[in-house]
């Protein structure tokens, strides 16, 4: 999806390129090469890195028209993506955090394990939960997802369906959010040892602790907790709705939780606006406009000036004179 905007904007293009740089030391393929390749993005040590890329570069793109974050939150690896955009990780190091994560999951946690996305309350997930089975996110009111071993989850999934519970399998082929992931601590740990990171001046509303965090503590145990622990969505997204907050962008090549904030929005009565930056079969720059055009009707104020030079827009002039019946 972000090919269109590869070719078509400088501002993303010059983003995505220093995020190939960044990566360039810990992988073994081109950032550029491989946003074509549906099956190389079928690895997960591609995909997440890939992915990353073009979070990072999405927001440097928003930024670049004058919409800047008054607070970030990401979902599980997009905050990674979100940290770098806050100035808390350099790309360097985002980059070796995205990489090195992804190739142990692929390495070490791939092949026995999967994920599940229930619509149902948590409460009610949570009891019918059997051993070998987590509470991966809380994405909304009525959209859970749950992680673990894949004979014990293929159990639940059939029971589900079988009471007309909307289920869908998560395609991957591993357990992340879930105790699964305690195999690869130390892995993990030590592959990110030495990482760090600094405060920002923008707010960071984790969805691993489920409220604002200093950004300083984005070190090598956070990133092993934010595969580990369950990505609190819809709490984080009730406190930034308790504070005002009405306008969310998601920095991502195709919107996958917009859905789940608007529920959230309708479960605490108050009306916001979710807008994506790219859909699936629009990645080029005619659809980032129109998702840029969404959020000034929405009330925030963008740079005119500089979305004319992103878009190679010209002045016309406008017709002068009285009018005539």
């Amino acid at each position: 999806m972000a090919l269109g905007l590869l070719s078509e904007s400088v501002v993303f293009a010059e983003w995505m390129g220093r995020c190939g740089e960044a990566l360039a030391p810990f992988v073994g393929w081109s950032l550029v090469d491989v946003l074509g390749d549906e099956e190389a993005l079928g690895r997960v040590d591609v995909v997440q890195p890939v992915l990353w890329a073009v979070m990072v570069s999405l927001a440097g793109l928003w930024r670049s028209v004058g919409v800047e974050p008054a607070g970030v939150v990401g979902h599980s690896q997009g905050e990674i993506a979100a940290a770098c955009v806050v100035g808390a990780l350099s790309l360097e190091e985002g980059a070796r955090v995205v990489a090195r994560r992804s190739q142990v999951i692929a390495s070490s946690l791939a092949g026995g394990g999967g994920m599940l996305s229930v619509g149902l309350p948590v409460g009610v997930v949570e009891g019918r939960l059997g051993g070998g089975l987590s509470v991966a996110a809380v994405n909304g009111p009525s959209s859970v997802v749950v992680a673990g071993v894949v004979d014990v989850l293929e159990v639940l999934e059939e029971e589900l369906r079988g009471e007309g519970v909307r289920v869908r399998r998560v395609p991957v082929d591993y357990a992340s959010h879930s105790v699964e992931v305690e195999r690869v601590e130390g892995e993990l740990l030590g592959v990110l040892e030495g990482v760090s990171a600094v405060s920002s001046g923008v707010p960071f509303y984790s969805t691993v602790t489920g409220g604002v965090v200093d950004t300083a503590v984005l070190d090598r145990g956070y990133w092993y907790r934010n595969l580990r622990e369950s990505v609190r969505l819809d709490e984080v997204t009730r406190v930034l709705l308790g504070e005002g907050r009405r306008v969310f962008v998601e920095m991502s090549p195709h919107p996958v939780l917009g859905f789940v904030l608007a529920e959230t929005m309708g479960a605490v009565g108050v009306d916001g606006l979710v807008v994506g930056s790219l859909r699936r079969g629009e990645g080029g720059l005619e659809r980032f406009l129109r998702s840029v055009g969404e959020v000034y009707a929405g009330g925030v104020d963008v740079d005119w000036k500089a979305v004319f030079d992103v878009g190679s827009a010209r002045p016309v002039e406008l017709p002068s004179g009285g009018c005539g019946r």
